[in-house]
This record gives C-alpha cells, structure tokens and sequence, in this order.
C-alpha cells in the first residue's frame, strides 16, 4: 500500500530518477517547451518549479543551489538570464501541461510542458486588447444628417445668390 507516499517513483530508482528529472529540466530550460508522457511531465512541473522561483532573486547562493540540481551551466545560464527575466512579475505557476492524447506505440498519455511565459498565443498583448469606451443609453444616438435635415436648412439669402452669380 501507498499510504502518504507524495513523490511518482516512475518506475525508477531514486539516482535514475534523479538523472531523468534533470535532463528533463535541463531540456525545458532550454527549449521553453517539451513533449513527454503525462506522469513525467507532473514529476517535473514539481521539481523544475521550485528552482524557477530560486531564478527569480540571482545571486550567489541560487545559482549555486539551482546548479546543484541541474548540473548543467549552460542551463543554469539561460534560467537566471533569459526565464527568470520573464517570470519575475509571476507570483507561481510558471509551467503549463497540456494533454496530448495517448502515443501510438505504447498507448501512453502524451503532455506538452511549457513555460508559461514563453508561449506567445496565450498571452495578451497591448495591441490586440481593444479599448473599448463605456455606452450609457442616455442622450440617444449622434444624428447623421439626412435628406430631411438638409431640406429644412434655410434657403441662401438676396445678398448670398447674387455674388454667386457674379462669380460665374
């Protein structure tokens, strides 16, 4: 029985696991996104998430703790330069899984796990929001002029016509 067990042992020894949960964020670091089964991608969204926030505040001592678990520079590199650039107003969640359905072969769940900050069709940008201007029912309609309105405009006068026929 699984009373309280709180980690997905995916099938793997703690230093097999440990090397797979490493390459995996080292991966998603790097790409912004990967496709893996749902499982992993769940065991990731807890590992990778923590060192995501450690990015947030670049210092010695996160750099140094985050390199402890990837183990990786280039990686550890381009999370403090370039991610925890884009994530430094997000207060969590900073990954997204995203089913995929089952794979073929083995009929697995497929997921997409992303940065949630990279992906460029979620995110709302200042020119496609619309400003839009509050509408009250008091005061009517702006009327157009009409055939109406320019009939009941007052003929020119005397004074107006004969310069008007000066003029041809």
């Amino acid at each position: 029985m699984r009373h309280g067990v709180k980690i997905n042992h995916l099938g793997r020894t703690k230093e097999h696991r440990k090397a797979l949960l490493r390459n995996l964020a080292c991966q998603l670091i790097e790409h912004k996104r990967i496709i893996t089964t749902l499982a992993k991608a769940r065991a990731l969204r807890q590992f990778v998430e923590p060192l995501l926030t450690r990015a947030k505040t670049d210092n010695m001592q996160n750099r140094r703790l985050v390199f402890g678990y990837l183990q990786h520079k280039s990686a550890v590199k381009e999370l403090f330069d370039v991610v925890a650039e884009k994530i430094a107003h997000r207060p969590g969640g900073y990954t997204r899984i995203i089913k995929l359905g089952t794979r073929p072969g083995d009929a697995a769940e497929q997921a997409l796990i992303e940065l949630v900050d990279f992906n460029e069709t979620y995110q709302k940008t200042p020119s496609s929001q619309k400003t839009t201007t509050r509408k009250t029912r008091r005061g009517g309609r702006k009327k157009s002029t009409t055939a109406a309105e320019v009939q009941a405009t007052p003929p020119a006068t005397s004074a107006e016509d004969s310069k008007a026929d000066a003029a041809q």
